[in-house]
């Protein structure tokens, strides 16, 4: 999982690729891509919750919420279509209709996504050039291709994979791709991802399924705390295998190959951030529940002072502390003990009397660096991924419209 070769990925049966570069923003890079699935899709999607939705949120909201099949997930990058007001919408819908008449399908089996510069409107006529050469080329490219037309300040594109065998040892094919590097902190999904699988299944169940992947997956990582317009994951299953599982072991395994895909991808996404140079990897246990250790939990990850620190190799277990004290969980100060790379470093409220600097310089010099923390006796816990603040975050927001 994680390869990037077309040639040894699992890919699902029954859909097709393909990628142009249509010009939207950037200049001699592909921006435009498109899955179709050959035939009608079982879809599943989860969103943004930020207020000011993405034309292409609203647009796929409502296809979504119709039950609809779908037959092709379309996505540009360069501009977000968001805060467009009613121009974006019709743009949108505009969109979608071109696609249906260059692949031969219904405009509401088209799912949009856009990603990029919040504000400025489509040229349509980018996207009617654009489209037509797309319609040639589908089905002569490869996952691969659409994952990189995905990227906006991704420095690699991000695919997973993975296969559920059956009791008769045929194979199901499950595969995700994802963009994102900045505006990370996701409530719902990620900026931009796709998972295809060639399953049967219920349409309900594939949507409590991919809702709770997406919770133990991208709505478990944070770069820079920043919500997206356009956060949104969506997963079509088309059952092309003819493999439909209806019992309880073989729903499990099919939930869990959806979920690893889906970590995988996020993992990729905080591996990727804007500028960073370290994964940190934060847990919380002891909390009074699960909801007040995600609050500490991410008031550590997307603390600055902290991913500065991390930045710098420096175990600075006093601003941990601090980022507990205002993440709004109820514990008992007296209570809070702290690890770094698995080193207690703070107990029972308490400085550990330790030469932290020679103990912790070897783990500080690593890539992923974990922070433990427990914050009570409760049962409460969480886990977030999230990555330290440098020098190239600033640089690369600085002038990102450019």
């Amino acid at each position: 999982m994680g390869n990037k070769d077309d040639s040894v990925m699992a890919v699902p049966q029954g859909y097709r690729f393909a990628s142009v570069a249509a010009g939207f923003k950037y200049k001699n890079r592909h921006d435009l891509g498109v899955i179709v699935s050959d035939t009608d899709a079982v879809a599943a999607a989860v969103f943004t919750t930020n207020r000011f939705q993405a034309a292409p949120v609203l647009v796929g909201r409502e296809l979504i919420d119709s039950g609809k099949p779908l037959r092709a997930v379309m996505v540009n990058a360069g501009y977000a279509n968001a805060c467009t007001g009613d121009l974006g919408i019709a743009n949108c819908r505009e969109s979608m209709r071109i696609a249906a008449d260059v692949f031969g399908l219904a405009a509401e089996e088209v799912f949009p996504m856009s990603t990029g510069v919040i504000g400025p409107q489509f040229d349509m006529n980018v996207w009617r050039e654009g489209l037509s050469r797309l319609g040639i080329r589908v089905g002569d490219m490869g996952p691969v291709d659409v994952a990189k037309a995905i990227m906006t300040t991704d420095s690699f594109p991000k695919l997973a994979w993975a296969e559920v065998m059956d009791e008769d040892g045929h194979v199901v094919r499950i595969l995700g791709m994802a963009k994102g590097a900045g505006m990370i902190s996701p409530n719902m999904a990620t900026m931009l991802a796709t998972v295809i699988c060639d399953a049967e299944v219920d349409p309900d169940w594939w949507q409590k399924t991919i809702s709770a992947c997406a919770d133990k997956s991208f709505n478990c990582v944070t770069v820079d705390g920043d919500t997206s317009t356009n956060d949104t994951l969506v997963a079509l299953a088309n059952g092309a295998s003819g493999i439909r599982f209806t019992d309880p072991a073989g729903q499990e395994a099919l939930y869990a190959a959806v979920k690893e895909v889906c970590q995988a991808l996020a993992y990729m996404i905080v591996e990727d951030a804007e500028g960073g140079t370290k994964i940190i990897r934060v847990r919380v246990e002891g909390a009074t529940s699960n909801r007040d250790a995600e609050k500490a939990a991410r008031t550590i990850g997307n603390s600055p002072l902290v991913k500065t620190a991390i930045f710098g190799a420096d175990p600075n277990w006093g601003r941990i502390v601090a980022a507990l004290g205002r993440c709004g969980a109820d514990f008992d100060p007296s209570e809070v003990s702290v690890k770094i790379g698995g080193i207690p470093v703070f107990e029972n409220g308490t400085p550990v009397d330790v030469d932290l600097d020679s103990l912790l310089a070897p783990h500080m010099r690593r890539q992923e660096i974990k922070i433990d923390c427990v914050i009570g006796q409760g049962s409460g816990r969480y886990m977030l991924l999230a990555s330290d603040l440098t020098h190239d975050y600033i640089r690369i927001n600085a002038d990102y419209r450019s």
